[in-house]
């Protein structure tokens, strides 16, 4: 998150460190913790993530839980009621994976639907129209979807065919559709059909293909898409013209990737190391 770390090890239990003011470690208190402190006792939790004061776990049952700030519905449990401990979002078994943007929300389902909640005043929720949503909406009636990623107020999703959609705000290009005009429903980038993985940053965009190469777009103020001195770019840009990358991940200003040959590379934002 901004101010808070969480993690899942091996024995499924979850951990959480950082600042606590909103309730988002979900240890029941609003103490920040400079160590790592448990999640409630449970042993099968699956994957977790965090927004920038909420976070959000799917557990091996397929159920889904969140806690931490509430302010615009992002924890989607009906309401705008902040909780410093997990509460369940519904009652559904089937809930597969999770990302948090700054105050929304996404989550795949085992059927391939993709839902949203939480704050959409850039139409980052994809949803069409409407204001912010204290409940799961599905977003169109796909069920297609196979990944996804938030950004600060830009989501983005790759389908079971290869092709990358994106919607929200796009003021520095982040959706890659060629436009800085937001978008309230899912546009898809470019024709390309071979998108593996999407990752989103404050304002910028990264995304691997399924040739090993690297593309980004979006805002580039602290070099965060490793192309140089260009300021910006609204439509995917390869990074170099190696195709030899193995994963990606934008933190707020910066980018790490790793290669297929486990080295380890970074760029953009370095104000703190």
């Amino acid at each position: 998150g901004v101010g808070h770390t969480v993690a899942v090890k091996a024995d499924g239990t979850l951990w959480a460190w950082g600042d606590n003011s909103h309730g988002q470690l979900g240890d029941g208190t609003g103490e920040e913790k400079t160590i790592p402190v448990p999640v409630g006792d449970g042993h099968n939790w699956l994957a977790v993530a965090a927004g920038v004061a909420h976070t959000v776990a799917v557990k091996a049952d397929g159920t889904l839980w969140a806690w931490g700030n509430n302010d615009y519905g992002q924890l989607g449990v009906g309401s705008m009621q902040p909780t410093n401990r997990p509460m369940q979002v519904g009652a559904a078994h089937d809930w597969r994976a999770v990302v948090a943007g700054e105050n929304h929300t996404m989550a795949l389902k085992a059927d391939g639907t993709l839902w949203a909640w939480g704050r959409n005043n850039y139409g980052q929720l994809g949803l069409g129209a409407g204001g912010d949503q204290t409940s799961p909406v599905q977003v169109g009636t796909a069920q297609d979807w196979r990944m996804m990623a938030a950004g600060n107020v830009h989501t983005l999703a790759v389908k079971t065919d290869g092709t990358l959609w994106a919607w929200g705000r796009n003021s520095d290009g982040q959706l890659g559709d060629g436009t800085t005009v937001d978008e309230t429903s899912p546009v898809q980038v470019g024709s390309a059909q071979d998108w593996q993985t999407v990752a989103a940053g404050d304002y910028h965009t990264v995304a691997l293909q399924t040739d090993g190469s690297l593309w980004v777009w979006g805002r580039n103020n602290h070099g965060q898409l490793g192309l140089g001195t260009i300021p910006s770019t609204n439509r995917p840009a390869p990074v170099g013209t190696t195709r030899d990358w193995r994963a990606v991940m934008a933190g707020g200003s910066h980018t790490m990737a790793v290669k297929t040959n486990d080295t380890l590379w970074a760029w953009g934002w370095n104000n703190h190391g």
